[in-house]
């Protein structure tokens, strides 16, 4: 579950990044964007896999409101309402990088990964 969890979450990292500097409203920004969202989506779902002990921790509340904020996202711009769906991904995309940052702290498996 961890692998799969790191590889949508890189995958959505990168993804993000790409879509942050293309034309917005496109075809492929519209494509980029669906598939970013299947990673968000997969990435949050994941993480509930992932547990200490069995059990969920304060973190696992970031993904619940990354699901959240990808159903508003994508509901704001069904609704024509591009100014919210892209505070809504943008937010979303700096959750990402912020969960990421966190990720590396000491004593987290990612620390311990890249540098122990």
């Amino acid at each position: 579950m961890i692998g799969l969890h790191l590889a949508s979450a890189f995958s959505a990292l990168a993804l993000g990044a790409i879509i942050l500097v293309v034309q917005k409203g496109t075809p492929a920004h519209r494509a980029l964007g669906r598939i970013w969202v299947a990673l968000m989506l997969l990435t949050a779902l994941s993480s509930f896999g992932i547990t200490r002990d069995g059990s969920f921790s304060w973190i696992h509340l970031l993904s619940i409101w990354t699901l959240v904020a990808l159903g508003c996202a994508v509901y704001f711009v069904r609704r024509g309402s591009v100014r919210a769906h892209r505070g809504f991904m943008v937010g979303t995309y700096l959750g990402l990088l912020g969960a990421g940052l966190g990720a590396l702290a000491p004593g987290r498996l990612l620390h311990f990964f890249f540098f122990a």
